[in-house]
């Protein structure tokens, strides 16, 4: 029995790298074409031999047979009147002259970055999934079906660029979902980008064409609940779809099995079809049984079962890469059903009590900063739960999650921590030298969260035990380019990912002070500073150097790598805009964002 254990381990460590490998990296191109259709015996008299060939045209995915029945009746959207919610914006009163010419001023900046970025896309990539903004090339990770266009389709309108938006449709709803470049489809990453940006682009321009085309995808997906137990395939090879062999995979990651609800739950509000409803409350439905049963109840852990539906086994528990979305979704679902339905706040008060116990840590800083930060939780019981002090960039989501979750549920304490959360990250962006936090490091966790004061000893100390291979002290961290309380920074990179600057956002909105859009001023220009190509923005791999030390040759002068996701302009350009808007402009009242940063179109009162 030892043996077999230690074997399913080693299987599911593997296949959890195998699985990291497309979640923190950019997608493998494959140059290959799929072809998604069957093929057809056609004779040209009677009695010739019949030769196949595939039908002219657009596959339709709502033509393919489904090979599990669907349980009946439905599960139907909640019925009756939404709810009149908590406000979640603030009052903002009458804009000052001095003030609103700054704000324009800022937001022109963005406008100019985020239009070089599409003129650049639309010169060198145009269709294509991704641009290269070094060498002009193109990418095709996600299944060649434009991705940085479908994703941009909002942002074109919000941003006032309707020619463009006109122009991007046109090729949007040309999109064949019968030809892929790639063999697997992330269903996570497709319904995201895809569906929510053509979803949201329909709810911001009325535009009917966008609606049908999100139908076209929501077909699609749909095929990857076609298994035994109606739980979908998050990997999933749409030629098994059409073969009729299919079954949920064992190792699953829970933000992918688990993000599905706010895309698939506004088509159905949207078509009046409630088959995509149906679909993502069986899985709402499973965690809601399993929350209390899992090795930190409260919370699932990182990696699920979905062939055998279980959710408790794995003992690896945070909110960060590969959980986020699941629970940033609960108050977002919550406010998207006008309040009338109660498994989303109970799921998110039961997983914010046990986060808020064991993963949220308080980082001791040489300015003794009052900032929080969320780590990693091993554990094999509540009462055996060991914290792994980790900062990632990606987590950085939660401090807009907890304020809005605060409004929405009246939690006062919720905001409050929010803010903690957010005003961590933004700590982490000055304490490096570009000006821009890290994807993921590590720092000595406080013993307490209402007072810490800095130990220079202790985190030498910490680094020295993490770094145990390096003799003296002051040279590793000089080598290690560690800032002060920072003890090790396992991934350097900065990949233009959106989740600071979201929080930034949101808390601007929620409360009002003007230092968080000063801070999203600070975040723009180191980002753009260190991020600008001759034709758009590229991930960095280093953020630890200087500018002097760039300016003086150190790398090459850049530490700039060839990748441009579409979520640079689909989120992170999309909230600096925001932040710098009128805050009527896609109100938090109004509308609720997917983790793409989608706006949909809240239920409200009449």
């Amino acid at each position: 029995m030892i043996s077999l254990r230690r074997y399913a381990v080693f299987a599911s460590a593997m296949a959890l790298l195998l699985l990291l490998g497309g979640y923190f990296h950019e997608p493998i191109v494959s140059q290959a074409k799929y072809r998604f259709g069957k093929k057809i015996p056609l004779a040209a008299q009677p009695g010739d031999t019949p030769i196949e060939v595939t039908p002219v045209g657009p596959f339709r995915w709502d033509t393919v047979s489904t090979q599990y029945p669907i349980p009946t009746p439905l599960v139907q959207l909640p019925a009756g009147p939404a709810k009149k919610l908590p406000k979640v914006q603030f009052d903002f009163p009458r804009e000052i002259a001095e003030h609103a010419t700054k704000r324009e001023e800022r937001q022109a900046a963005v406008h100019r970055s985020f239009e070089r970025c599409w003129q650049a896309y639309k010169q060198h990539a145009w269709g294509h999934d991704e641009l290269a903004p070094l060498s002009g090339g193109a990418r095709d990770g996600f299944g060649g079906w434009a991705a940085s266009l479908v994703d941009n389709l909002d942002n074109l309108w919000i941003m006032g660029m309707k020619e463009e938006f006109s122009e991007a449709v046109e090729k949007a709803i040309a999109i064949d979902l019968g030809l892929s470049t790639t063999e697997t489809i992330n269903v996570f990453e497709t319904t995201i980008r895809h569906l929510g940006g053509l979803l949201a682009a329909y709810d911001v321009s009325g535009d009917k064409r966008l609606l049908d085309k999100a139908k076209e995808f929501g077909e699609m997906l749909l095929k990857a609940f076609d298994t035994p137990n109606r739980l979908p395939i998050t990997r999933w090879k749409p030629q098994q779809a059409l073969s009729g062999n299919q079954e949920a995979d064992g190792v699953v990651l829970v933000a992918e099995i688990g993000s599905l609800s706010i895309e698939f739950t506004r088509l159905s509000q949207l078509t009046g079809n409630t088959k995509w409803y149906d679909a993502i409350d069986r899985i709402t439905r499973l965690f809601d049984e399993q929350q209390q049963k899992t090795h930190l109840p409260g919370m699932w852990p990182v990696v699920v079962n979905a062939k055998t539906a279980d959710l408790t086994e794995d003992t690896f528990f945070t909110l960060s890469a590969m959980s986020d979305s699941l629970y940033e979704y609960f108050p977002k679902m919550h406010a998207l059903l006008g309040g009338l339905e109660p498994v989303y706040g109970k799921m998110y008060n039961g997983s914010m009590a046990t986060a808020i116990k064991d993963n949220l840590w308080r980082p001791m800083t040489p300015d003794n900063a009052d900032i929080l930060m969320s780590g990693n939780v091993r554990a094999t019981s509540q009462e055996k739960a060991r914290l792994d002090p980790q900062g990632q960039h990606l987590v950085c989501f939660a401090g807009g999650m907890f304020a809005l979750g605060g409004k929405l549920f009246d939690e006062p304490a919720h905001l409050e921590i929010g803010k903690k959360l957010t005003d961590g990250c933004i700590w982490a962006y000055k304490a490096l030298p570009m000006g821009i936090m890290p994807e993921v490091f590590n720092m000595v966790a406080c013993e307490s969260r209402s007072s810490c004061s800095w130990d220079d000893k202790k985190w030498r100390d910490e680094v020295k035990s993490r770094h145990s291979e390096k003799v003296d002290i002051d040279e590793a961290i000089k080598e290690l380019r560690l800032p002060e309380g920072f003890t090790d920074i396992a991934d350097r990179r900065y990949i233009l990912r959106p989740e600071a600057i979201e929080s930034v956002f949101i808390l601007y909105r929620i409360t009002g002070e003007q230092r968080y859009q000063d801070a999203a001023w600070d975040m723009f220009m180191a980002i753009t500073n260190a991020t600008t190509t001759q034709l758009a923005n590229a991930a960095l791999s280093d953020i630890t150097y200087s500018p002097a030390e760039l300016a003086q040759g150190t790398t090459g002068g850049t530490t700039q790598f060839d990748s441009m996701e579409s979520f640079w302009m689909a989120e992170t350009l999309k909230y600096f805009y925001l932040i710098f808007s009128e805050p009527d402009l896609i109100s938090l009242d109004e509308f609720v964002f997917n983790t793409e940063a989608h706006p949909f179109k809240r239920m409200l009162p009449a």
